[in-house]
């Protein structure tokens, strides 16, 4: 119990992040076609509407890794009291948040690119607890 309460806020930044990228890998991987035509369409006025499948793919399995990372990280952190694949679950996040802010940015989402901040906060304070 003090393991918890010693790394409660590294915990719930990473309970924060595997619920945040789980959802959106589910809900890439449950509408796949539709996935594609909505991003081929979001993404139409742009130089990027022809590698949408690709980056897609490369998403979809870069949230993948921090979903299990993150879930990785919160046993390790409690078994073994050890930051690492916790740490990683942080930058990998936020490499991920800057792919999806850039895109928001090639597409002139400039609303969705400001969204995109606050989950980059999280993710960069857990990167930031963690070193």
């Amino acid at each position: 119990m003090q393991t918890i309460l010693t790394y409660s806020a590294e915990l719930l930044i990473l309970s924060f992040l595997s619920i945040t990228f789980i959802m959106s890998f589910y809900d890439k991987v449950s509408d796949w076609k539709g996935q594609i035509l909505f991003l081929k369409q979001y993404f139409s006025k742009t130089f990027l509407v022809n590698l949408i499948p690709p980056i897609l793919v490369f998403v979809v399995l870069l949230e993948a890794l921090i979903t299990v990372f993150s879930v990785l990280g919160i046993y390790q952190l409690i078994a073994f009291q050890v930051k690492l694949y916790a740490h990683i679950t942080c930058i990998l996040s936020c490499i991920l948040l800057l792919i999806f802010l850039l895109g928001q940015r090639i597409a002139k989402d400039f609303d969705g690119a400001r969204n995109i901040t606050i989950y980059f906060i999280v993710a960069a304070f857990g990167a930031y607890l963690l070193q």
